[in-house]
C-alpha cells in the first residue's frame, strides 16, 4: 500500500483559480502564509500556549490616569502590581489528565495483533500522545506525524498546532489535501545568531522545504528541497528505492468537532480573574505614603519634595497654621473575595471542569454525588473521546501498513476498539460492595473489571484461576490425608472400628 515518489500529488485543484490569474503554487502558498500568521485562528492558538505556560495580558498592564484633555496617559508612581492565577492551566491539564492520564485499552479477537499494537502504544507513546492531548485543548486539534526513525521503527512525532496550517479535500475537515508547516529556527551565520523561517509542505509526494522570507518561499538548500517519506537502503546505508504513503502521514486529533479552543470559552475570565487580583494588591499597597494627601499651609514649595521626605522620615514640616489629612478609601476585602469565586467558579463551568474542593465531596460523599460533580467534564469528554477514536482509525491505517511491510502480517480487516480509561474520582467501599453483591448476577470478567483496583482485567482473572487451582490442589491433597488409600486399591473408612454394623 505505498506508492512510487515519482508520482505527484494533485495539489493543482488548490491552486485553479491562482493559476488563472499567473500565480505559481509557491505564491499560493506564500500568500497563504502571509494571511495565516496574522489570522485570529492562529492567534488564538497562540495565546492558548501562552496562557497554558503563565505569559497572560495582565503581565503587559500600565498604570494609566486621566491626563490634560481628558486623555489617559502612563504613570509609573504607582503600584503595578501583575499577578497571575493561572486556572486555565488547571483546567487544560485537569480535562488532558482525566481522559488521557491513564494507559488507554485496546480490544480485538485477534490477541497476536493486540501484542504487537502493545508493543508500539509503550509508554513513550503514550507520554507523547498526552502532550497531544494538551495541544488539542489549547490549539483546538492536535496533530501526529507518523515516520521511521533511524533504525526503522515507526516513530510517533507531536506537532503544534500554531506550526500547521491543513488544507482540507472535504468541508467536514477529516480528509487532507496537503498540510504546511511553519516552524521558527535559530541558525548562526559567522559569529552572528539570528532566526529563520522554516517551511515544510506534507503532499502525497513526500515533504518539501522552503524558507520564507519577506513574503516569499524559496528553496531549502541546505535541508534539501525534497524528501520522500520512507526508503529503503542497502547494507553501505545507501538509498536504493524511495517511497510515499497513499496517505499523508499527518493525523489531526480535534479538541471538538467545531474545533473551538478551550481559551476562547474562559480567556477573558481568566484575565478578569488576574485583574482582580492585582488590582486587590494595588488598593492595598496605596497607604498613606502614597494615596491622596490634603495640605494645608504646607512649609515649601515642591510637592515631589514633600513625597520625598514623606517616604524618607515618615514626617512632614508645616507652618504653625497647616496640617496634613488624607482622603481614605476603605478597601472591603470581602467584596474582592466575593468576585473572585465568581469569576472561579464561572472559569470551571465554561471550561466544563470541576473544583476538587467541592462541597460535594464532603463528609464521605456518594457516587451519586461525585458524578454529578463530574458531569461537565464527562460530557466535553465523551465529544472529544468520539474525535480521537476516528483519528485512531487513521493512525492504525499506517500501523497496519508497517506491519505488511515487515511480513508480520494483514491486520487490515480487524475490528479495533479504543476505550480511554477517564481518571475519575470513586468511592471505593460503595463500588467494592456493589461488587460483591453482583456475584452470581454479572460474569466475573465484568465484577473484575469494575473493581476499582483492577489495573489489568485479563492478568487478574489470570491471578484468579491461579489461585482457585491452587486451593483445589490443596483442598485434594488434604482428603487424601484423611483417606489414605490401602494397598488392594480400596479405600478405608476412618469411622469404622472394626465392628459389625
Amino acid at each position: 500500500m505505498m506508492i512510487p515518489f515519482s508520482e505527484t500529488a494533485r495539489i493543482n485543484k488548490l491552486i485553479q483559480e491562482g493559476g488563472q490569474s499567473g500565480m505559481t503554487e509557491l505564491q499560493f502558498f506564500a500568500k497563504q502564509i502571509s494571511l495565516w500568521k496574522c489570522s485570529p485562528q492562529r492567534r488564538e492558538q497562540l495565546d492558548g500556549e501562552l496562557y497554558y505556560h503563565g505569559e497572560h495580558e495582565i503581565l503587559k498592564r500600565k498604570r494609566t490616569i486621566i491626563g490634560e484633555g481628558g486623555l489617559l496617559q502612563k504613570v509609573e508612581n504607582l503600584p503595578n502590581n501583575r499577578i497571575v492565577d493561572n486556572q486555565y492551566c488547571k483546567m487544560v491539564d485537569q480535562k488532558a489528565n482525566y481522559l488521557l492520564g491513564k494507559p488507554f485499552t485496546i480490544e480485538c479477537d485477534n490477541k497476536p495483533y493486540i501484542e504487537l499494537l502493545k508493543d508500539l502504544f509503550n509508554n513513550q507513546f503514550r507520554r507523547t500522545f498526552r502532550r497531544m492531548g494538551e495541544d488539542c485543548l489549547n490549539g483546538a486539534m492536535g496533530w501526529l506525524f507518523f515516520h521511521y526513525d533511524g533504525q526503522g521503527q515507526p516513530a510517533f512525532r507531536r506537532l503544534p498546532p500554531f506550526e500547521i496550517l491543513p488544507f482540507w479535500a472535504d468541508d467536514d475537515h477529516t480528509q487532507l489535501d496537503c498540510a504546511l508547516r511553519l516552524y521558527v529556527q535559530e541558525v548562526w551565520e559567522g559569529q552572528t545568531k539570528k532566526n529563520i523561517e522554516r517551511v515544510e509542505i506534507y503532499k502525497p509526494d513526500g515533504i518539501w522545504r522552503y524558507i520564507y522570507n519577506n513574503g516569499s518561499l524559496t528553496p531549502d538548500v541546505e535541508l534539501g528541497e525534497h524528501e520522500n517519506y520512507f526508503w529503503k537502503m542497502d547494507a553501505t546505508g545507501k538509498r536504493t528505492e524511495e517511497f510515499n504513503w497513499l496517505k499523508i502521514p499527518l493525523i489531526p486529533f480535534k479538541y471538538n468537532a467545531g474545533e473551538i479552543p478551550l481559551i476562547r470559552r474562559v480567556k477573558t475570565l481568566q484575565d478578569g480573574l488576574n485583574t482582580i487580583l492585582s488590582d486587590w494588591e494595588n488598593n492595598m499597597q496605596e497607604d498613606a505614603r502614597n494615596t491622596i494627601l490634603v495640605l494645608t499651609e504646607y512649609d515649601g514649595q515642591d510637592l515631589g519634595e514633600f513625597r520625598r521626605n514623606l517616604a524618607t522620615y515618615g514626617a512632614v514640616k508645616v507652618r504653625a497654621d497647616g496640617g496634613v489629612t488624607t482622603l481614605e478609601v476603605t478597601i472591603n476585602a470581602e467584596n474582592y473575595k466575593a468576585i473572585l469565586d465568581v469569576f472561579k467558579t464561572k472559569l470551571i463551568e465554561n471550561a466544563r471542569g470541576f473544583d476538587a474542593k467541592d462541597d460535594r465531596l464532603g463528609n464521605s460523599p456518594n457516587q451519586m454525588n461525585i458524578q454529578s460533580m463530574y458531569s461537565d467534564i464527562d460530557l466535553d469528554a465523551n465529544g472529544m473521546e468520539v474525535e480521537f477514536q476516528a483519528s485512531f482509525e487513521e493512525l492504525l491505517w499506517f500501523i497496519n501498513q508497517y506491519f505488511i511491510q515487515t511480513g508480520q502480517g494483514d491486520f487490515t480487516k480487524e475490528k479495533v476498539t479504543v476505550t480511554f480509561n477517564r481518571d475519575i474520582l470513586i468511592n471505593e467501599s460503595e463500588s467494592i460492595d456493589n461488587c460483591g453483591k453482583s456475584i452470581g448476577i454479572l460474569s466475573r470478567e465484568t465484577i473484575v473489571a469494575q473493581h476499582p483496583w483492577t489495573t489489568d482485567v485479563e492478568e487478574e482473572l489470570k491471578r484468579i484461576d491461579e489461585e482457585e487451582q491452587a486451593s483445589l490442589e490443596k483442598a485434594a491433597e488434604y482428603q487424601n490425608a484423611f483417606n489414605p488409600v490401602s494397598g488392594s486399591g480400596n479405600k478405608t473408612d476412618p469411622t469404622n472400628r472394626g465392628g459389625d454394623e
